[in-house]
């Protein structure tokens, strides 16, 4: 969505997209964070919740590890391989489960530190007991509902899926959103949390990809 037809990022096409990300979550914090929960929240059903366990961070993490694991016994098994960090590198560079693995844990990683950063309550206060706000540098996790964790890692591995299967892209693509849209039906975040998940998640799997490509080529 960032690329370049030759892979590398359009940095004036980020800069829109950041611009139009922050306006956006500007203006559910301050206006429609709460009337879109209060609508999405009653299409609340169990599937919401068994699609949150499928596609968590830490599955996408250790899926992806798992299959980048027996693509490189398998090149072992091939090739000789080196006690080196250079042969094990040159090994796995050219597997798309490391491509996968390497956008979801930039997303996640750095959102992380966004979401302590941030501090926002989860929606489970506001439904609970009314309260909205932010506490900065909190530790809980239930003060960390900015950006979503599962948006980001979604949009990070899905959209990085969708480049290197571009036949499936639509499919990617939809099953993201809906991965989205469901953590503010489930009750977990708000809708700016996912729209910020989202497009942080975007923007890794282009970082990783042109990187890669880069890499791959050289």
């Amino acid at each position: 969505m960032f690329l370049t037809k030759e892979n590398k990022l359009n940095i004036s096409r980020i800069l829109i997209g950041t611009v139009v990300t922050c306006a956006l979550v500007l203006a559910g914090v301050f206006w429609f964070d709460v009337p879109v929960f209060n609508f999405l929240r009653g299409f609340n059903c169990g599937a919401w919740k068994v699609l949150g366990s499928i596609f968590s961070a830490k599955n996408w993490l250790v899926v992806s590890l798992i299959v980048l694991i027996v693509f490189f016994i398998k090149k072992c098994i091939q090739t000789k391989p080196k006690l080196s960090f250079t042969d094990f590198y040159n090994k796995i560079k050219g597997s798309y489960a490391f491509w996968i693995f390497s956008s979801v844990l930039l997303a996640v990683s750095t959102g992380a530190v966004l979401k302590y950063i941030i501090g926002r309550a989860r929606p489970i206060f506001y439904e609970e007991i009314g309260m909205i706000g932010f506490f900065p540098g909190t530790g809980d996790a239930a003060f960390h509902s900015m950006p979503s964790g599962h948006a980001l890692a979604s949009f990070a591995g899905l959209v990085m899926i969708g480049m290197l299967a571009p036949r499936a892209k639509w499919f990617t693509w939809t099953l993201a959103i809906v991965i989205a849209v469901s953590r503010v039906c489930s009750g977990f975040h708000w809708p700016s949390d996912v729209i910020f998940g989202a497009f942080w998640g975007m923007i890794c799997a282009d970082i990783v990809h042109a990187w890669m490509v880069r890499r791959t080529n050289k």
